[in-house]
């Protein structure tokens, strides 16, 4: 028996139109009454999943969630944080430089809002602000506070600009910082040992859960450490081809109630 389900939000649980199915929504609140943990995990902030959390009824007391790509894991309900692993403002402003030299939109978080270095802001900045849910402002690196705590830098450009950023990164940014792409317009940076496999691990861990007994979903690159981690990986139908060699099953895809159909083979036995 499965006692977590972790589920990628974008390409997983929701379709390509951004609508959470009647029979995704049913299956997960199934599994729900059943006594399994559903974890939302994603690289969105909490802002940015609270429709989901709300239309899946997971904001009781005992309700997680994963955001940031792993940087932070909280309870739902309360929005206490049982981790938080952060970039201070002189690994910004090393990773910046870098990308600022690349001529590359850039765009950071502190965990509440979105900072755009540049006055000059995108179309595509401005929608993913939007689909976020988080305010959008704009900051210049050297202006940041000393203190300011960073969730994770992200790139916003073009899939030909984030693959010739991604053949350009240095070593020393490689070794450095846990570096991610999620979809083909976006690169993300985050605190070395940051990803969704360890903050599941970490969850599970604290909720006294076995490796054997968790259960993940998702489809892209970022998935790869939870698919890895979980007793049980599952990809969806329209995941990368890695995730697919990767995982212990493969289910239907985000357009066909793939995580639904996942639920009630593993979870449910329907």
């Amino acid at each position: 028996m499965y006692k977590i389900i972790a589920i990628d939000i974008d390409g997983t649980l929701l379709n390509d139109a951004h609508e959470i199915t009647l029979a995704v929504r049913d299956s997960i609140k199934a599994a729900k009454a059943k006594g399994v943990k559903v974890v939302l995990c994603t690289g969105r902030p909490l802002a940015g999943i609270k429709k989901s959390l709300i239309e899946l009824d997971l904001l009781d007391e005992g309700d997680y969630a994963i955001t940031f790509n792993g940087a932070v894991v909280l309870e739902t309900a309360s929005e206490k944080t049982l981790a938080d692993i952060t970039l201070n403002k002189t690994e910004l402003e090393e990773i910046y430089a870098f990308c600022h030299a690349e001529n590359v939109n850039v765009t950071y978080f502190d965990g509440k809002n979105m900072y755009v270095p540049s006055r000059k802001i995108t179309e595509i900045t401005c929608q993913d602000s939007l689909l976020l849910g988080t305010p959008l402002y704009h900051l210049p690196v050297e202006e940041a506070p000393e203190s300011i705590h960073v969730s994770k830098v992200m790139l916003l450009d073009s899939p030909e600009k984030i693959t010739d950023v991604i053949k350009k990164l240095p070593e020393s940014i490689k070794e450095k910082f846990y570096v991610v792409r999620s979809v083909p317009y976006n690169l993300e940076f985050l605190q070395k040992g940051v990803n969704k496999g360890s903050a599941l691990a970490s969850l599970a861990e604290k909720l006294g859960v076995s490796q054997s007994e968790v259960m993940s979903i998702g489809d892209q690159e970022n998935d790869i450490t939870m698919i890895e981690y979980a007793g049980m990986g599952v990809a969806m139908g329209n995941a990368t081809e890695h995730i697919k060699e990767i995982a212990n099953y493969t289910t239907t895809t985000n357009n066909e109630d793939g995580v639904a159909q996942a639920i009630q083979m593993l979870i449910l036995d329907r």
